[in-house]
């Protein structure tokens, strides 16, 4: 196999054009030698810069261009990043962080200020940083984010350029799952400073990772290239990436077969039999730490009524969504955190559960007509829904569930852009809506914050229950593992049992991959950075090269 994997001729003129341009025609043929990967990657990103970001799309590039004090490996677990090392307090309250030895694209020094200018930039109000709740365990990092306390308050300090201290409200032991999450990640000070918003468009950005961004055509592609000044630079095998927007899932297959993509990040699951008959050896299915669920705007009626919520919760199908829609081996859910989360005791669960679903649908009917609906007065519902992946195919079966409860029950639905969906979740503009969350570190506080009270935005629901707030509360502060695991599981019975959130399966993660990949390890976050990734006639391994200790 040549070095240099072009695009198809199929893809757009703009795309082909560019990459025209990487293979060096119209040069000296001096790139003939580089190794490029053309990646299908689910959903236009909104934005790029770390604080800004919320999507898992947005996550497969930002991750491939910064490294935060902690990283993945390429089995998606947790290891030092920029940390050379790391000592905890007795109390597990304090963190002290020695960093390596490394520079920014432009050959600046990554330092311990870097750190501690963008942890305070996320957490400032002005910033409007969707994901900036994920930070509360930081101390005052709630009290900054607010507008109480000025930045310089947050617990996070440079005690030199080597010598980062992160001060917590709470125990955290998931603390290096949560450092390897993008909101966690340095910004070049020297940058932003200058440039302010602009500093992560292609002209201005530096980063610390192993790709620098080159172009970003809007709905169309991102084009990323190695940074040579990176640390671990030496085990990285690919030299340059495309990151393709694959919102039509059928044509993203279709670009696969063709040898158009290199991989894509999902596909169809009642497609899963035709693709390993069709491209033997492409398709990777594995358990996700994610779940589907549908959020309720509890501030608008009749969404304000836990009966409500309840009565539409019972009446899904979740066995048939599981099993005939999506059919690529998703569980129905009837908790909100993901079996297998690591010290959870994985006991909430729905109390109806067992009960088969036409007598839900009775009990639903019941519910509804205590609510005050009935045929004089007919409950009337709008559901949005994410245009990307099997959503689409998911929607008409759920509003069909919801008309067999009564028939004075009328749903009308509609699909809207993922990303715009998800922007209109966040501002509270919905009524009913679907969504999905991959947690972000292996805790079960990584689920359950979405319902706490001030996790607005993030809580989608914008329901409040101040005994769900006091025992999460409770729980972080408590440093026995199991006595956490259970205070956590009785708030997560509470919120099951009012409902603000309606869970529907367990994700598994799907992908196409092609054989001629190495390096591709499926792992239950998803998360597969370029800089491990190869392909098979190469005798230079990103993935054979790297270890633990270098990041």
């Amino acid at each position: 196999m040549s070095r240099l994997r072009s695009l198809s001729l199929a893809l757009v003129a703009g795309a082909s054009a560019l990459t025209l341009a990487a293979c060096g025609n119209g040069s000296d043929g001096a790139d003939s030698d580089l190794l490029v990967l053309h990646r299908g990657n689910s959903a236009e990103p909104l934005s790029l810069d770390p604080h800004k970001a919320s999507g898992t799309w947005e996550n497969n590039i930002i991750g491939d261009m910064f490294v935060g004090l902690f990283t993945e490996n390429a089995a998606g677990e947790p290891i030092p990043g920029m940390a050379q090392s790391y000592t905890v307090s007795e109390d597990g309250l304090s963190w002290t962080f020695t960093l390596r030895e490394a520079v920014w694209s432009d050959g600046e020094a990554v330092d311990a200020y870097d750190f501690e200018f963008a942890l305070r930039r996320i957490l400032t109000p002005d910033t409007l940083a969707n994901y900036a709740s994920l930070l509360y365990p930081i101390r005052n990092a709630r009290a900054v984010n607010s507008g109480e306390l000025q930045p310089e308050m947050l617990g996070v300090t440079a005690i030199d350029a080597s010598t980062l201290q992160i001060d917590l409200e709470f125990p955290a032991p998931y603390l290096p799952g949560l450092l390897t999450h993008y909101t966690t990640f340095p910004v070049p000070q020297h940058v932003v400073e200058v440039h302010g918003d602009a500093w992560v468009q292609p002209q201005n950005i530096q980063t610390n990772g192993a790709y620098k961004l080159v172009q970003w055509r809007a709905n169309d592609f991102v084009h990323v290239e190695r940074n040579e000044l990176f640390f671990d630079n030496s085990n990285v095998c690919i030299d340059e990436v495309f990151y393709y927007p694959t919102v039509d899932m059928p044509a993203a297959e279709r670009r696969v077969r063709n040898g158009e993509l290199d991989l894509n990040t999902d596909f169809t699951g009642q497609n899963l039999n035709f693709l390993r008959e069709q491209i033997p050896g492409y398709v990777r299915v594995h358990p996700y730490l994610g779940i589907v669920y549908f959020s309720f705007n509890t501030t608008q009626a009749p969404f304000d009524d836990v009966r409500v919520r309840n009565a539409l919760g019972m009446a899904i199908d979740r066995q048939f969504i599981a099993e005939d829609i999506l059919r690529a081996g998703q569980i129905p859910a009837y908790s909100f955190v993901p079996p297998g989360v690591t010290g959870y005791p994985d006991t909430a669960r729905i109390e109806w559960m067992d009960t088969p679903v036409e007598e839900r649908r009775v009990m639903a009917r019941q519910l509804l007509e205590e609510a005050g609906f009935g045929p004089d007065n007919p409950l009337r519902i709008e559901y949005t829904h994410r245009s990307t992946g099997d959503n689409p195919r998911v929607a008409p079966v759920v509003q069909q569930d919801w008309e067999l409860i009564a028939d004075w029950v009328d749903v009308e639905i509609a699909q809207i852009e993922t990303q715009i969906h998800y922007s209109n979740l966040r501002a509270g503009d919905y009524q009913l809506g679907d969504g999905g969350w991959i947690g972000d570190y292996n805790d079960a506080y990584n689920f359950l914050f979405l319902a706490e009270s001030e996790s607005i935005p993030m809580n989608y629901s914008r329901w409040q229950n101040e005994a769900f707030d006091s025992i999460v509360a409770e729980a972080n502060l408590t440093l026995d593992a199991d006595a956490r695991g259970a205070m956590l599981a009785e708030a997560e019975q509470l919120m099951l049992d009012e409902m603000p959130y309606i869970p529907i399966v367990y994700y598994v993660n799907k992908a196409l991959v092609n054989p001629s990949v190495t390096g591709w390890e499926d792992n239950i976050v998803h998360i597969h950075r370029t800089r491990y990734l190869c392909f098979a006639d190469e005798t230079q391994s990103a993935s054979a090269g790297s270890d633990s200790s270098a990041g």
